[in-house]
Protein backbone atom coordinates (compact mmCIF):
# COMPACT_ATOMS: atom_id res chain seq x y z
CA UNK A 1 0.00 0.00 0.00
CA UNK A 2 1.37 3.36 -0.78
CA UNK A 3 2.13 5.87 1.90
CA UNK A 4 -0.66 8.18 0.70
CA UNK A 5 -2.86 5.34 1.34
CA UNK A 6 -1.86 4.73 4.51
CA UNK A 7 -1.72 8.02 6.04
CA UNK A 8 -5.58 8.67 4.71
CA UNK A 9 -6.52 5.73 6.33
CA UNK A 10 -4.90 6.86 9.62
CA UNK A 11 -6.63 9.91 9.07
CA UNK A 12 -9.92 8.87 8.08
CA UNK A 13 -10.48 6.77 11.35
CA UNK A 14 -9.37 9.77 13.16
CA UNK A 15 -5.94 8.91 14.33
CA UNK A 16 -2.94 11.09 14.30
CA UNK A 17 -0.27 10.11 11.88
CA UNK A 18 2.15 11.83 14.19
CA UNK A 19 4.40 8.84 16.05
CA UNK A 20 4.32 8.99 19.91
CA UNK A 21 7.97 9.79 20.06
CA UNK A 22 7.96 12.77 17.86
CA UNK A 23 6.03 14.15 19.83
CA UNK A 24 7.85 17.00 22.14
CA UNK A 25 7.07 16.64 25.97
CA UNK A 26 7.40 20.16 26.78
CA UNK A 27 6.45 22.69 23.68
CA UNK A 28 7.43 26.30 23.66
CA UNK A 29 4.79 28.30 21.66
CA UNK A 30 5.44 28.40 18.33
CA UNK A 31 5.79 31.74 16.25
CA UNK A 32 2.82 32.02 13.35
CA UNK A 33 5.35 31.22 10.40
CA UNK A 34 5.73 27.82 12.27
CA UNK A 35 3.29 24.79 11.31
CA UNK A 36 3.19 21.78 14.10
CA UNK A 37 3.55 18.77 12.51
CA UNK A 38 0.82 17.91 15.47
CA UNK A 39 -1.81 19.32 14.16
CA UNK A 40 -4.65 18.68 11.34
CA UNK A 41 -2.79 20.99 9.13
CA UNK A 42 0.63 19.62 9.99
CA UNK A 43 -0.47 16.02 8.98
CA UNK A 44 -2.95 17.23 5.93
CA UNK A 45 0.42 18.33 4.12
CA UNK A 46 2.22 15.29 5.04
CA UNK A 47 -0.54 13.63 3.05
CA UNK A 48 -0.37 15.97 0.20
CA UNK A 49 3.52 15.44 -0.20
CA UNK A 50 5.02 14.42 -3.40
CA UNK A 51 8.79 14.31 -1.79
CA UNK A 52 8.20 12.24 1.68
CA UNK A 53 10.19 8.80 1.21
CA UNK A 54 12.12 10.28 3.94
CA UNK A 55 9.38 10.54 6.57
CA UNK A 56 8.73 6.35 7.65
CA UNK A 57 12.66 5.65 7.65
CA UNK A 58 13.47 8.57 9.85
CA UNK A 59 10.21 8.17 12.08
CA UNK A 60 11.12 4.21 12.72
CA UNK A 61 14.55 5.65 13.90
CA UNK A 62 13.59 8.98 15.67
CA UNK A 63 15.65 9.65 18.20
CA UNK A 64 15.64 12.69 21.05
CA UNK A 65 18.96 14.28 21.63
CA UNK A 66 20.59 12.71 25.04
CA UNK A 67 21.92 16.40 26.25
CA UNK A 68 21.47 19.89 24.89
CA UNK A 69 24.49 19.55 22.86
CA UNK A 70 24.12 16.24 21.47
CA UNK A 71 21.50 17.31 18.61
CA UNK A 72 24.26 16.32 15.36
CA UNK A 73 24.72 13.06 17.17
CA UNK A 74 21.27 11.81 17.49
CA UNK A 75 20.87 13.41 13.64
CA UNK A 76 23.49 10.99 13.00
CA UNK A 77 22.20 7.84 14.74
CA UNK A 78 18.76 8.26 13.32
CA UNK A 79 20.12 8.56 9.37
CA UNK A 80 23.14 5.90 10.04
CA UNK A 81 20.44 3.31 11.53
CA UNK A 82 17.92 4.20 8.92
CA UNK A 83 20.41 3.48 6.25
CA UNK A 84 20.78 0.09 7.85
CA UNK A 85 24.73 0.85 8.20
CA UNK A 86 26.78 -2.25 10.38
CA UNK A 87 26.32 -1.26 14.12
CA UNK A 88 28.58 -1.83 17.11
CA UNK A 89 27.19 -3.63 19.98
CA UNK A 90 24.82 -1.74 21.97
CA UNK A 91 25.43 -1.95 25.49
CA UNK A 92 22.10 -1.17 26.40
CA UNK A 93 20.92 -4.15 24.84
CA UNK A 94 24.03 -6.41 24.90
CA UNK A 95 23.63 -8.92 22.29
CA UNK A 96 21.88 -6.50 19.66
CA UNK A 97 24.13 -3.93 16.88
CA UNK A 98 22.59 -0.70 16.99
CA UNK A 99 23.94 2.62 16.51
CA UNK A 100 23.31 4.19 19.92
CA UNK A 101 24.65 8.29 21.14
CA UNK A 102 27.48 6.56 22.94
CA UNK A 103 28.57 4.07 21.00
CA UNK A 104 28.64 6.46 17.81
CA UNK A 105 32.21 7.65 18.88
CA UNK A 106 33.53 3.91 19.75
CA UNK A 107 34.50 4.26 15.81
CA UNK A 108 38.77 5.19 15.76
CA UNK A 109 38.39 7.58 13.64
CA UNK A 110 35.47 9.67 15.11
CA UNK A 111 38.43 10.87 17.32
CA UNK A 112 40.73 12.65 14.70
CA UNK A 113 37.17 14.78 13.99
CA UNK A 114 35.89 15.43 16.96
CA UNK A 115 35.37 13.63 20.39
CA UNK A 116 32.29 12.71 22.76
CA UNK A 117 33.85 15.15 25.42
CA UNK A 118 34.37 17.92 23.22
CA UNK A 119 30.88 17.60 21.48
CA UNK A 120 29.28 17.53 25.02
CA UNK A 121 30.57 20.67 25.93
CA UNK A 122 29.58 22.61 22.75
CA UNK A 123 28.28 20.80 19.92
CA UNK A 124 29.66 20.03 16.76
CA UNK A 125 30.11 22.60 13.59
CA UNK A 126 28.35 21.78 10.32
CA UNK A 127 32.48 20.68 8.88
CA UNK A 128 32.40 18.05 12.17
CA UNK A 129 28.96 16.84 11.20
CA UNK A 130 30.23 16.25 7.70
CA UNK A 131 33.46 14.47 8.96
CA UNK A 132 31.58 12.10 11.88
CA UNK A 133 29.46 10.98 8.79
CA UNK A 134 32.06 10.91 6.91
CA UNK A 135 34.23 8.15 9.17
CA UNK A 136 31.32 5.95 8.17
CA UNK A 137 30.49 3.93 4.94
CA UNK A 138 28.21 6.67 3.38
CA UNK A 139 28.64 8.71 0.47
CA UNK A 140 28.25 12.77 2.16
CA UNK A 141 27.80 16.14 0.86
CA UNK A 142 28.83 19.12 2.72
CA UNK A 143 26.43 22.34 1.59
CA UNK A 144 27.57 25.59 3.64
CA UNK A 145 23.99 28.63 3.32
CA UNK A 146 26.11 30.41 0.96
CA UNK A 147 27.19 28.17 -1.19
CA UNK A 148 23.74 27.54 -2.70
CA UNK A 149 20.81 30.12 -3.57
CA UNK A 150 17.57 29.77 -2.28
CA UNK A 151 16.48 27.39 -5.46
CA UNK A 152 19.63 25.27 -5.37
CA UNK A 153 18.64 24.86 -1.69
CA UNK A 154 15.10 23.99 -2.28
CA UNK A 155 16.26 21.51 -5.30
CA UNK A 156 18.96 19.88 -3.30
CA UNK A 157 16.42 18.76 -1.00
CA UNK A 158 13.57 18.00 -2.69
CA UNK A 159 15.08 15.72 -5.16
CA UNK A 160 17.08 13.76 -1.97
CA UNK A 161 13.33 13.65 -0.10
CA UNK A 162 12.33 12.17 -3.54
CA UNK A 163 14.43 9.19 -3.39
CA UNK A 164 14.60 6.08 -0.92
CA UNK A 165 18.03 5.22 0.89
CA UNK A 166 19.07 8.69 1.27
CA UNK A 167 18.71 11.46 4.05
CA UNK A 168 19.43 15.52 4.76
CA UNK A 169 20.12 16.78 7.97
CA UNK A 170 20.09 21.02 8.60
CA UNK A 171 22.57 22.97 10.60
CA UNK A 172 20.27 26.17 11.01
CA UNK A 173 19.79 28.60 13.48
CA UNK A 174 16.47 28.82 15.30
CA UNK A 175 16.13 32.10 16.22
CA UNK A 176 16.05 33.05 12.29
CA UNK A 177 12.58 31.02 12.01
CA UNK A 178 11.44 32.38 15.27
CA UNK A 179 12.54 29.77 17.79
CA UNK A 180 14.64 30.12 20.94
CA UNK A 181 18.06 30.37 21.46
CA UNK A 182 21.27 28.94 18.59
CA UNK A 183 22.10 27.00 16.06
CA UNK A 184 20.77 23.08 15.75
CA UNK A 185 20.78 19.83 13.66
CA UNK A 186 17.83 18.11 12.59
CA UNK A 187 16.61 15.86 9.95
CA UNK A 188 14.31 16.67 6.83
CA UNK A 189 11.62 14.22 6.87
CA UNK A 190 9.49 15.66 3.88
CA UNK A 191 8.13 18.80 1.13
CA UNK A 192 4.79 20.51 0.59
CA UNK A 193 5.43 22.10 -2.37
CA UNK A 194 2.07 24.23 -2.59
CA UNK A 195 3.08 25.95 0.50
CA UNK A 196 6.72 25.69 -0.27
CA UNK A 197 7.39 24.06 3.07
CA UNK A 198 10.18 21.51 4.81
CA UNK A 199 8.90 19.03 7.70
CA UNK A 200 11.88 19.57 9.88
CA UNK A 201 11.97 16.20 12.66
CA UNK A 202 13.52 18.35 15.50
CA UNK A 203 15.30 15.84 17.34
CA UNK A 204 15.14 18.28 20.71
CA UNK A 205 11.74 16.77 21.64
CA UNK A 206 11.90 17.97 25.22
CA UNK A 207 11.56 21.49 23.48
CA UNK A 208 9.61 21.97 19.81
CA UNK A 209 7.61 19.09 17.79
CA UNK A 210 8.64 18.64 14.50
CA UNK A 211 7.42 21.95 12.23
CA UNK A 212 6.69 22.67 8.93
CA UNK A 213 8.85 25.75 8.22
CA UNK A 214 9.24 28.11 4.69
CA UNK A 215 11.97 27.15 2.52
CA UNK A 216 13.34 31.12 2.14
CA UNK A 217 13.02 31.05 6.13
CA UNK A 218 14.98 27.45 6.39
CA UNK A 219 17.63 28.66 3.90
CA UNK A 220 18.49 32.01 5.54
CA UNK A 221 18.72 30.15 8.86
CA UNK A 222 21.64 28.30 7.14
CA UNK A 223 23.25 31.52 5.98
CA UNK A 224 24.36 32.15 9.49
CA UNK A 225 27.63 32.50 10.65
CA UNK A 226 28.03 29.50 13.27
CA UNK A 227 31.03 31.25 15.91
CA UNK A 228 32.71 28.03 16.50
CA UNK A 229 34.07 27.96 13.15
CA UNK A 230 33.26 31.11 11.45
CA UNK A 231 31.75 29.83 8.80
CA UNK A 232 27.96 29.54 7.26
CA UNK A 233 26.05 26.89 8.44
CA UNK A 234 24.27 24.55 6.25
CA UNK A 235 23.17 21.62 5.12
CA UNK A 236 24.10 17.77 4.55
CA UNK A 237 23.29 15.08 2.25
CA UNK A 238 24.16 11.33 2.73
CA UNK A 239 23.68 8.46 1.36
CA UNK A 240 24.75 4.96 1.01
CA UNK A 241 28.01 3.50 -0.84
Amino acid sequence: MKLKQVIAKVLLFGVSFVPSQLLAQTNLPLSENLINFNSSQGETLLVESKARQDYIPLTLQFETQDNLAFCGVASIVMVLNALSIPAPKATEWIIYNRFTQDNIFDNPKTENVITKETVSKQGMTLQQLGGLLKSYPVDVEVYHGDEVSLDEFRQRIVNNLKQENNFVLVNYLRSTIGQERGGHISPIAAYHQSSDRFLVLDVSRYKYPPIWVKAEDLWNATNTIDSASEKMRGFVLISSQ
